[in-house]
């Protein structure tokens, strides 16, 4: 019998899905759903911010990105990890995002944890260039959907107030007082 020869399925990107999953599942099930989110997006701020570094080594930079630098910066990152996001909007306030491959495939359906390394790479990343983000999932392949739907507001406008998501923070914008009606965060 040549155990190498059969049809297991069982390979290295396989493997660590299932192990994400699996570990999200018993985070789950433990200490619920709020603190396995909490747990899982401490590991995406600090893969956020490994991840920041590597593009900035690769793109040598000297400052920030833009928002548009951004977007793109996203989009690859995905894309290196077999996502499929592509732009649907891009303003001042807020760039959405759409997706149609999660890089977990099947093992994040109904394991919606999982999603907050989603948030904390985009959330991490934005905030570290802008000097804040505020990441709406607005629908996940977690969750049933047949695709991402993720908002990213820029700015602390009435909408980014009223979402539901959560705010980062980086140190490209020192915090200061919002002036009346100018739609900023105030700290």
């Amino acid at each position: 019998m040549r155990l190498a020869e059969l049809d297991i399925g069982l390979e290295r990107d396989v493997f660590l899905g299932a192990l994400i999953r699996e570990l999200a599942e018993s985070l789950e099930e433990i200490v619920g759903m709020e603190e396995a989110s909490s747990y899982i997006s401490l590991v995406g701020q600090r893969l956020g911010e490994r991840i920041d570094g590597l593009y900035a080594k690769a793109l040598e930079l000297d400052g920030r990105l833009d928002r548009h630098q951004i977007a793109a910066v996203l989009i690859d990152l995905k894309r290196r990890i077999q996502g499929d996001f592509f732009i649907i909007e891009e303003s001042e306030d807020r760039i959405v995002l759409g997706n149609r491959a999660c890089p977990f495939g099947d093992k994040v359906l109904g394991r919606e944890s999982m999603c907050m390394l989603t948030s904390n790479l985009f959330g991490q990343i934005t905030a570290q260039h802008l000097g804040y983000a505020k990441v709406e999932l607005r629908e996940t392949i977690a969750r049933g959907a047949p695709g991402c739907r993720v908002v990213i507001h820029l700015r602390g406008t009435p909408e980014a107030v009223a979402a539901d998501g959560r705010d980062y923070f980086g140190e490209a914008v020192a915090p200061g007082p919002a002036e009346p009606g100018d739609g900023s965060a105030s700290p």
